[in-house]
């Protein structure tokens, strides 16, 4: 009896398995829709249309793009938490929205990847310290000093309240002692106008969301809050480089997410075709023209690395006492 069972289950085993397997070679055998928060013509957009295109080209199906912008990402993430797990939705959310989020809705009770599995990861970009072209300060050193000089004295500006412009001025002010004032903006490009012309004295920037004030010669960079140089920028020295401090790093991480219960063959088969099309020589010399790192994580590292940033966001939101309820 307890052979035959065994039996019984050895096959309903190999039925399931050989049944995943024909299911990931067939797949996508329908269109694929890609949800994103980010609103059309940013950067992670941009980038999610290079990557769809080639998806579609490399899959023969249509790969269509969802924006849905608004909510602090919640109003994509509602709309991919409903969609069936089998792959042919997925949502693209920056590192931010898995692992700040959380700590940043508490009354929410929502954490990210509790609802949602890493997919495939497309880039990582670093953030520079932005100020004006006519700043007194040179380095990270001269802000440091000037912050210490008079507490809450300098101001800063971010693209919004946990944004990692924000926290990474509170993991700043963690590190060396410094008290500043955030003034978070609604829009993008009149944060850095503002920037450039000396009403907000500085700013983390990407260089995406910065380069029209920069090539215009309003703005200078004087570190980049990463360990070594970017090639894009090698004139900007590193955040120790400058004079502040060494740890500091400031980056964020973009990837796609699947609602949980995706057979794992369907997950490795879009890990493995995302991982291709991000190496096609197309989409690196666009991510170049961004500064954006591509990166070709397992869904494993992609959730040790949310992980590390849930708890470094935890702890600067818990000691900057900041919420979005």
């Amino acid at each position: 009896m307890n052979f035959s069972r065994a039996l019984l289950m050895g096959a309903l085993a190999l039925t399931a398995t050989t049944g995943a397997l024909a299911q990931a070679s067939d797949f996508p055998n329908r269109p694929v829709t890609l949800v994103t928060p980010f609103a059309a013509g940013s950067g992670p957009d941009a980038v999610l249309r290079l990557v769809s295109d080639k998806l579609s080209r490399l899959w023969n199906q249509r790969v269509v793009i969802d924006n849905k912008p608004g909510g602090g990402g919640f109003i994509a993430i509602d709309q991919a938490r409903r969609a069936a797990p089998d792959g042919y939705t997925l949502l693209q959310l920056d590192s931010e929205h898995v692992a700040a989020l959380p700590h940043l809705y508490k009354s929410k009770n929502f954490v990210t990847l509790q609802h949602f599995d890493p997919v495939a990861s497309l880039f990582r970009t670093p953030f520079f310290v932005a100020v004006g072209t006519d700043s007194k300060w040179k380095t990270m050193g001269d802000l440091i000093a000037a912050a210490k000089a008079e507490p809450e004295g300098v101001v800063y500006g971010s693209w919004g309240v946990g944004s990692p412009g924000h926290l990474g001025a509170q993991q700043l002010e963690a590190l060396t002692g410094i008290r500043m004032r955030h003034a978070p903006y609604r829009e993008v490009s009149q944060l850095y106008s503002n920037v450039g012309t000396g009403e907000v004295p500085w700013a983390f920037a990407s260089i995406p969301s910065s380069q029209g004030i920069y090539k215009a010669g309003k703005l200078r960079y004087i570190a980049v809050a990463a360990p070594k140089r970017i090639p894009q920028m090698p004139d900007v020295p590193t955040m120790a480089e400058a004079g502040g401090p060494a740890s500091l790093e400031v980056n964020s991480f973009v990837s796609l997410l699947a609602p949980k219960g995706v057979p794992a063959a369907v997950k490795a088969k879009i890990n493995a075709d995302v991982a291709k099309v991000i190496a096609d020589p197309e989409i690196r010399a666009r991510f170049d023209t961004f500064a954006f790192e591509p990166l070709a994580w397992s869904p494993e590292e992609i959730q040790r690395n949310a992980e590390a940033k849930s708890k470094v966001y935890g702890e600067l939101v818990r000691r900057g006492n900041i919420s979005l309820e």
